[in-house]
């Protein structure tokens, strides 16, 4: 099923995956696939690894969550390191196997390059690889945005006009990079729609799992941490277990907020980890995705 005839049905749950390093570590993978499922979540995605590195895992692990499972799945495709036969490429293996819904990124440059450069007759934006998806092929295509803008942005305008241009392209939908102050959502949405970006927007959520690991993550994408978050990162940033939990209470009153606010979804970055979101769901009691549903 198409993901965007899903967001006019109803309002998703959704979770994210990444693939292993090596072919042995698919497995577990599909083991925290499994135990999120308990929770019926609308879709679930599957990145291409840093730099595309594992996307051949991406793949096997889309087309079995397809073929092996109940849920709909959504396969994430990059413009990294990838021609642009290369990549019809995989979207005809992707079409053929029978999944219906892709997510198109320009995707980060591969370890040790500090910047993206596309390859020889590659794609250079994520937009120019979402009008090609749909030029030549049915899937259902998602795009990325950020509310607290690109890393590579110059401003949050600037922003605004790509997301607005992937929309233009082709996108349904548009899901969210994480962030942990919902006022920058809120603010990004009321930027989108006087934009005139008029489909669907879902905030991506990362429960937060180590103080270590976060200042990395946000470090990385340019997110902002509050202040009161970071002073209790700090105060227990000895204790992963303290960290984990409140993770745990910090995401379910993000998530809170969003929902009574509204939000077509909730797509939850679950690194592979399924506890946090576990708790989370349990925490929220959001009717059709609890355990017991």
């Amino acid at each position: 099923m198409k993901i965007r005839d899903l967001l006019k049905e109803k309002r998703t749950i959704s979770c994210e995956f990444f693939p292993p390093r090596e072919a042995d570590g698919i497995p577990n993978v599909l083991r925290a696939i499994d135990r999120v499922s308990a929770y019926q979540p609308d879709f679930v995605s599957v990145t291409y690894g840093a730099g595309g590195s594992t996307r051949a895992f991406t793949e096997e692990i889309t087309m079995h969550i397809k073929r092996e499972t109940g849920l709909e799945v959504m396969a994430h495709l990059t413009c990294v390191a990838q021609t642009r036969e290369d990549i019809h490429g995989v979207l005809e293996r992707l079409d053929e196997n029978g999944i219906e819904n892709i997510i198109a990124l320009r995707g980060d440059p591969p370890q040790g390059q500090p910047d993206f450069v596309p390859v020889t007759g590659g794609f250079e934006h994520a937009t120019g690889l979402i009008k090609h998806i749909r030029q030549n092929f049915q899937f259902g295509l998602a795009g990325a945005c950020y509310p607290e803008g690109h890393v590579e942005s110059p401003d949050i305008g600037k922003d605004i006009e790509y997301a607005r241009l992937k929309v233009e392209e082709g996108a349904d939908f548009l899901v969210t990079q994480l962030f942990y102050d919902n006022s920058h959502f809120f603010e990004f949405i009321d930027r989108a729609a006087k934009a005139g970006i008029n489909v669907p927007i879902v905030p991506g959520v990362l429960p937060i799992l180590t103080t270590a690991q976060i200042r990395r993550f946000t470090g990385l994408c340019g997110a902002t941490i509050p202040a009161e978050l970071d002073r209790q990162l700090e105060k227990y940033a000895g204790d992963d277990d303290a960290v984990r939990e409140l993770g745990i209470e910090y995401a379910t009153n993000q998530v809170r907020e969003l929902w009574d606010s509204g939000v077509p979804g909730v797509h939850f970055y679950v690194l592979n980890r399924s506890y946090s979101v576990s708790k989370i769901l349990d925490n929220l009691g959001i009717e059709g995705h609890t355990a017991e549903a």
